[in-house]
């Protein structure tokens, strides 16, 4: 039985508990059985554990884990302390340093996690160097109900949509309350066709602040 240590146990119990959760467990099993797959077992739940549900101030909504080795640790974006910065991670600080002006050299996104911004991919685990491959599992099930109860909340959140599976989730977050901002990824395939220039950090925070929030410190 799945557990995280925060609310997310009570708000994902009946998830947890479903038929369709039991299948795709047993094909983790499997998986992780015969193969190897990323992050490490221990680790697929760290975003929801770094953030519980009513800390959430902010989602920033990835695709599926890192596929190398020593990257992925259940967090989007982020990788461990020591282990280079992905591609899309280092336009991701570009973009950081020139809207708010913060210079970033730690991939480690924990900081974030612990100020509220849950680092949610849509698909929690995947096969060494096959990214995409445990897409269509039953990820998807899960990971839409956190959007969906975090769309329940009546507290303000700032979604932030970068690239085309992130943006498909946007039909998810229907109440007047939150805030969604929705750009290309911050791949090298496309972070120069409007991620550079996006300005999400500071229209995060503005948003946040405007509503008696704290803002969210940028620097990792």
């Amino acid at each position: 039985m799945v557990h995280i240590g925060n609310s997310w146990d009570d708000i994902l119990r009946a998830d947890f508990e479903s038929d369709s959760y039991k299948a795709l467990r047993a094909f983790l099993a499997e998986e992780y059985r015969t193969r190897t797959i990323y992050p490490d077992m221990h680790d697929i739940f760290n975003a929801l554990k770094a953030t519980p549900y009513e800390a959430v101030k902010a989602v920033i909504l990835g695709q599926d884990p890192y596929h190398g080795a020593g990257q992925a640790h259940g967090m989007c974006f982020s990788v461990k302390p020591g282990v280079p910065a992905p591609p899309s991670l280092v336009n991701i600080f570009k973009e950081i340093e020139d809207d708010v002006g913060v210079h970033n050299v730690s991939p480690y996104l924990v900081p974030w996690a612990q100020q509220g911004v849950l680092l949610l991919n849509t698909v929690l685990t995947v096969r060494e160097g096959q990214p995409n491959s445990h897409k269509g599992m039953g990820w998807e099930a899960l990971t839409d109900s956190v959007i969906k109860k975090l769309n329940d909340r009546p507290q303000p959140i700032v979604f932030l949509l970068w690239g085309g599976n992130a943006r498909s989730k946007k039909a998810l977050i229907t109440a007047p309350q939150h805030l969604i901002l929705e750009c290309p990824h911050p791949s090298p395939l496309s972070a120069y066709y409007g991620f550079f220039g996006c300005r999400h950090f500071s229209k995060c925070n503005e948003f946040l602040r405007a509503h008696g929030m704290d803002e969210i410190d940028w620097r990792t």
